[in-house]
């Protein structure tokens, strides 16, 4: 297939959902955490959930870069704008989730910190080079899928001299995440849909550790409604076989190694962190980066001396829940009424992928509100 809408076409749809209530055994429970919240969103704009038998559910995990930022770290780069009067970039998804306090970075530049909103690390070099007298700090977020842009500014940096360029890194790895959550067996989970962009980037074989260890079978799947349902089959064959392999529907974006330049790029410039705090997971060891001591000098955290914060969410939200797989966004007693993207009291309901954002957008909220 050559065109999205072969990866959309209804009869096609029809017919592997037929198939899997074919092959499901019904007297057993399918529990499948869609680990990236672009799936999160593509189950619910398409329906797919309503395709699907009733013992195969759906479980949401953290796979929302935005979401997953503990609310310690965006308090750290308020202060470090606010006290040190530089100018900070970011993505613009960032700007409203919740910091400590009730407070954010867009209530920061309210109040008059310098805060630009941006498309790519590029737009930050730019800002540098345009602002020689002035600081200029990236607020770098993501899994995989945006870290070799973050590594390729700072060697551009590097290599034209850009002294008043430094990157504040909150760059996280998906293996180290999803290995947590089955460790913690907090819900049961018999298979995985696995994230298709960071996936290029890491390739199919970083996951086989986590299928081995946990005898979970995770398949890779791409963002369009054929590319889920397929994916849906394949594990519902394997948990029936009592498989527990990586397998890789997306294969014509993903290959078994990745994307080696860019995974080079990432290596040269990024090592791993002992510690890293995640929303909703909490403090999980080897599962982020930080900046290599050969380009310190474009490292924030040690510019600036950045003190690690921690700062609680907000009372009544069950984010920090709803990343790890432990409830639904529409148990929240805040959901839809106090919490709507709008005035989004938790990180879940700010991002785009953000699994709250999913559940409201396709309706979940009025359905919420009709039984409360």
């Amino acid at each position: 297939m050559k065109y999205v809408d072969e990866f959309r076409d209804g009869d096609t749809a029809r017919a592997l959902a037929k198939r899997i209530k074919e092959e499901a055994d019904p007297e057993r429970d399918y529990r499948l955490m869609e680990f990236c919240g672009g799936h999160t969103h593509a189950i619910f704009r398409f329906g797919i959930a309503d395709l699907m038998p009733d013992n195969i559910r759906f479980i949401h995990g953290p796979g929302c870069p935005v979401c997953v930022l503990p609310a310690g770290r965006i308090e750290a780069a308020i202060r470090l704008v606010e006290e040190k009067n530089i100018i900070l970039c970011t993505y613009a998804d960032l700007m409203r989730v919740p910091a400590g306090k009730r407070d954010s970075l867009q209530k920061a530049k309210a109040r008059g910190a310098d805060i630009r909103m941006i498309y790519s690390p590029t737009d930050a070099l730019v800002l540098a080079r345009e602002n020689p007298n002035r600081e200029v700090a990236f607020l770098a977020i993501g899994f995989e899928t945006t870290t070799p842009p973050t590594a390729a500014a700072i060697n551009i940096a590097q290599a034209e001299g850009l002294k008043n360029f430094s990157v504040f890194c909150n760059h996280v790895e998906t293996p180290a995440a999803m290995m947590h959550i089955l460790s913690a067996g907090e819900t049961k989970i018999d298979g995985i849909l696995g994230p298709s962009h960071v996936s290029t980037i890491i390739g199919s074989n970083a996951y086989a550790d986590c299928c081995d260890r946990y005898g979970v079978p995770l398949v890779i799947a791409g963002f369009e409604p054929l590319d889920v349902i397929q994916s849906v089959l394949m594990l519902v064959r394997q948990i029936n076989a009592g498989l527990a392999v990586v397998e890789n529907q997306y294969t014509r974006a993903v290959s078994t190694t990745g994307n080696q330049k860019a995974k080079a790029l990432m290596n040269e410039l990024f090592e791993q962190r002992p510690l890293f705090e995640w929303r909703g997971l909490g403090v999980l060891p080897e599962s982020a980066v930080q900046i290599r001591s050969a380009f310190s000098d474009f490292d924030s955290e040690k510019r600036f001396e950045i003190k690690e914060i921690v700062a609680a969410d907000i009372k009544g939200c069950i984010c920090p829940a709803v990343l790890r797989g432990m409830n639904n966004p529409d148990e929240c007693k805040l959901f839809g009424t106090a919490c709507t993207p709008e005035d989004p009291k938790g990180a879940c309901m700010v991002s785009s992928e953000g699994a709250c954002a999913a559940y409201y957008s396709y309706g979940r909220h009025l359905n919420t509100k009709a039984t409360t």
